[in-house]
C-alpha cells in the first residue's frame, strides 16, 4: 500500500471495473478531462460479469457489433454472438487503451461508504482481499469528494435456499463461480434453473456427461439465435471501411428497438415470437409431446426475459438429457430427492441467476441522514433512483445500470453510454468547486423523484414485465418491477440527454458558489438509422454485408418482416 497520505484521496470514487466504471472512467478523461479517479474492483481483472461468467457455452445474447462502446468499435468480432472470452478479451483492450489499469485497484471489496456532511466528501472503507496486499493492510478508506458505483444488476450471484445443500458431498457450484479445471466427462449432472445461463451451459455439459437432469420451476420462451461466424472478408470490411460498419451498427440497433415489442402483449411481434418458439420446440423435439408440453410457457412472451439459443431443446431431447419438473424437497448426501424421485449427482450447477433487485448488495451507502439507502428502499417498498441514476438523500453519488435501466431487448451498453454522459456531467460542477476551493452538493430532490418513479411504473404496468401469471427476476419480493426501462433506448437516451438542475436539490456553504440552474442539453449519441440520401446508399452497402454474415436467416428473417 502506498504510504503516500495523497494516495487514499480522488475526486471521484468508481466502485467496479466492469462495463459500467470502465465507460464513466473513461468519460471522467474525454469529458472531464481529469485521471483524478480511483477504481475499485473486488475481483482480480476487469470485465465485470465477462470476467466472472466463464461456464461452458456462456455468450452474450445481443449482436457483438452492437454489445461494445460506440467509442471503442471493434472489427474483429468473429460471432455475431460473441463468447464470453472474446468479450473479456475486448474489455481489456479498452481499459489498456485508455491506460485504465493504473487507476484500479484489485481486489478491493467496499464494505460500506459515508457521506459526511461537514467535509462534503464520500469516505469508503476497502476490504483488501488479496494474500500479499492484505499482509501490508486488511482494510484502509479513500476520501473522494463524489461516488460511483458501477457494479450493475448481474453482480452478486442469487444462490437457492434449499434444505440440506450443506450436506451434498459431491460437487457444487454457480455458474458464475465456474471451477474450470473440473473434469465433466462421464459425470451425472444435475442443472438447477432454466434461465439464460442454464440454456447455454445445458447443452454443453451434455455432451461429455453421462447423464444431466435439468430441475425446472417454469418454462421460458425461447427463440432461435442463428449464431453465424463473421469472415475475414467481413472483419476487413468492418475494419477500412468504417462507414458500413457504422451503418451495420445503426440496423442492428433499429431491428433491436423493434425488439422492444416484446413488451407489448397481444403485439404482433409478440405472437411472431411465440410462434418462433413453437415451431422450434416442433421441428427439435418432433416426437415427444409430454416433453413440448413441459417446455411450452402459459404466459405472454416478455414477461420473463426471452431467451435465444439453438441447441436447447436439441440437448434435451437426447436420451441422457432429463426435465425434472417436481418440486425439489430435499438435497442428500448423494443426490437431489423431488416430490416425486430421487436422484444421484457428480456435480450440481447452480444457474440461479443473481440477486437483481438488491443494488449495491453487501454493501452499505449511509447518505446525509446517516439512513443506509437500502434501509430507505425497504421502507419505500422497492430501490428507486431518478433516471436510474441518482438517489435520495445521497449527495454527489451516482449509479451505472441502476433501477428500471435494464433492458430486454437491447444492448445495455446503450443505455450505460447515455448514464455515463449524464453523471459525468453532474460531476463537473463539483470539480469546478473544489478547484475554485469551495464545495458543492447535488442530489435529486425527493419530489422529482417520486414523480419520475410514479411514471416509470405507471408504464411498466402497461407490458408484459407485469404479467401476473410469471414471477421473474424483473420484480422484487413485492411484486415492483425494479430492474427493467418501460421505453426503447432511444426514449432513455433522449431522457437523458438534458440535465435539468431544477430537478435536483443544490448546496454549498461558500456563499459566492455559483449553482447551476436551468436546463443544460448535454446531446446523446446518435446512432439509429436516418433516411438521408446518404444513409441510404451506406444501408445497400451494409445491408450486403449484413447478408455476408447471415443475419437474414431463419429466425431472424422471420421478425424482421415485423417491420415491414
Amino acid at each position: 500500500m502506498d504510504t503516500n497520505p495523497k494516495a487514499n484521496e480522488a475526486a471521484v470514487v468508481i466502485i467496479g471495473a466492469g462495463i459500467s466504471g470502465m465507460c464513466i472512467a473513461i468519460d471522467m478523461i474525454r469529458r472531464n478531462r481529469s485521471r483524478n479517479f480511483i477504481i475499485l474492483e473486488k475481483g482480480s481483472r476487469v470485465g465485470g460479469t465477462w470476467g466472472d461468467n466463464q461456464y461452458p457455452g456462456c455468450c452474450c445474447d445481443v449482436w457483438s457489433h452492437l454489445y461494445s462502446y460506440s467509442f471503442e468499435p471493434n472489427p474483429n468480432w468473429s460471432t455475431m454472438y460473441p463468447e464470453h472470452k472474446e468479450i473479456h478479451a475486448y474489455l481489456v483492450g479498452v481499459a489498456e487503451k485508455w491506460s485504465l489499469f493504473r487507476h484500479i485497484r484489485f481486489n478491493s471489496l467496499v464494505e460500506e461508504a459515508r457521506w459526511d456532511n461537514q467535509a462534503y466528501k464520500w469516505t469508503t472503507k476497502v476490504q483488501v482481499l488479496g494474500g500479499k496486499d492484505a499482509e501490508y493492510t486488511q482494510s484502509y478508506t479513500v476520501s473522494s469528494d463524489f461516488l460511483i458505483s458501477g457494479v450493475g444488476q448481474l453482480n452478486y450471484p442469487l444462490y437457492p435456499d434449499i434444505e440440506g445443500m450443506k450436506s451434498f458431498e459431491g460437487k457444487m457450484m454457480h455458474t458464475a463461480r465456474w471451477d474450470s479445471s473440473y473434469d465433466l466427462s462421464g459425470k451425472r449432472i444435475a442443472v438447477i434453473g432454466n434461465g439464460a445461463s442454464a440454456v447455454q451451459v445445458v447443452p454443453e455439459v451434455a455432451k461429455t456427461a453421462a447423464s444431466v437432469v435439468v430441475f425446472q420451476r417454469t418454462p421460458n420462451w425461447i427463440i432461435p439465435r442463428q449464431d453465424k461466424s463473421i469472415s475475414t472478408t467481413m472483419q476487413n470490411i468492418y475494419r477500412y471501411v468504417p462507414l458500413v460498419r457504422k451503418q451495420y451498427r445503426k440496423m442492428l440497433m433499429d431491428f433491436r428497438e423493434t425488439f422492444h415489442g416484446i413488451a407489448i402483449a397481444d403485439s404482433a411481434f409478440n405472437t411472431e415470437a411465440r410462434q418462433l418458439c413453437l415451431e422450434m420446440m416442433e421441428r427439435q423435439i418432433p416426437n415427444n409431446q409430454k416433453l413440448r408440453d413441459a417446455l411450452t410457457p402459459d404466459y405472454t412472451p416478455g414477461c420473463k426475459r426471452v431467451l435465444l439459443s439453438d441447441d436447447y431443446y436439441v440437448a434435451l431431447n437426447k436420451p441422457h438429457v432429463a426435465l425434472e419438473t417436481a418440486p425439489i424437497e430435499t438435497f442428500t448426501a448423494k443426490g437431489i430427492k423431488t416430490t416425486e424421485s430421487e436422484y444421484e449427482f457428480d456435480l450440481v450447477v447452480l444457474a440461479t441467476g443473481f440477486r437483481t433487485t438488491q443494488f449495491m448488495f453487501p454493501m452499505k451507502i449511509y447518505g446525509a441522514d446517516g439512513q443506509a439507502v437500502d434501509e430507505l428502499w425497504d421502507k419505500q417498498g422497492a430501490a428507486r433512483a431518478y433516471l436510474g441514476i441518482a438517489v435520495e438523500t445521497l449527495p454527489n453519488f451516482a449509479m451505472l445500470y441502476g433501477p428500471n435501466t435494464n433492458l430486454s431487448h437491447s444492448s445495455i451498453i446503450l443505455m450505460i453510454e447515455a448514464q455515463s454522459r449524464y453523471i459525468s456531467t453532474l460531476i463537473r460542477p463539483v470539480l469546478l468547486a473544489w478547484a475554485k476551493g469551495a464545495r458543492l452538493a447535488i442530489q435529486p430532490s425527493p419530489q422529482s423523484l417520486a414523480l419520475y418513479n410514479a411514471k416509470v411504473q405507471e408504464n411498466l404496468s402497461k407490458t408484459t414485465f407485469a404479467d401476473p401469471k410469471c414471477n421473474s427476476w424483473y420484480k422484487n419480493a413485492e411484486g415492483v418491477i425494479t430492474t427493467n426501462w418501460y421505453g426503447t433506448v432511444v426514449e432513455y437516451q433522449k431522457l437523458t440527454s438534458v440535465v435539468n438542475w431544477d430537478d435536483y436539490i443544490l448546496s454549498s456553504p461558500d456563499r459566492r458558489q455559483i449553482l447551476p440552474k436551468g436546463r443544460l442539453d448535454i446531446g446523446r449519441v446518435v446512432e439509429e438509422s436516418t433516411l438521408s440520401t446518404s444513409s441510404l446508399v451506406w444501408s445497400l452497402l451494409a445491408v450486403m454485408a449484413v447478408v455476408g454474415c447471415g443475419l437474414y436467416n431463419g429466425a431472424v428473417t422471420s421478425l424482421f418482416r415485423l417491420r415491414s
